[in-house]
């Protein structure tokens, strides 16, 4: 079963992975964190679009909550970034530029997963 969120999800789970390493390149004594995160939920990302290109169920369900909680997380640390930027922190911009960018492309998957795939319009008995 290959749909488009799958290969959407692989390609999520490598912008994450390019986005935590800029994050950690532009400041790698105070953004190592961006690499963890951006490699773990890059790393998952890519793992949920191969589980369901694969036919595993589950991982749609796995990938939207995954997604989800890095739209929530984003949105917070977006918010952070910006303000510390309005409040004079010029070192916050490129943290707060990549923080934005990763929320807009976790919105992404949404209307994708909201296509019908081929398995679900299958009827039962068939």
């Amino acid at each position: 079963m290959k749909t488009k969120l799958s290969h959407w999800l692989i390609a999520y789970g490598l912008f994450l992975i390019a986005m935590g390493t800029v994050g950690y390149l532009s400041n790698p004594e105070k953004a190592a964190t961006a690499l963890m995160s951006g490699g773990t939920f890059g790393a998952l990302s890519m793992l949920w679009g191969w589980m369901m290109s694969r036919g595993i169920g589950w991982s749609r369900w796995a990938a939207g909550a995954t997604t989800t909680l890095l739209v929530i997380v984003f949105a917070w640390r977006a918010s952070m970034s910006w303000t510390a930027y309005a409040g004079g922190a010029t070192e916050k911009l490129i943290p707060a530029v990549l923080i934005t960018n990763g929320r807009g492309f976790s919105l992404v998957p949404s209307p994708v997963s909201a296509t019908p795939s081929h398995s679900a319009s299958t009827t039962w008995g068939r």
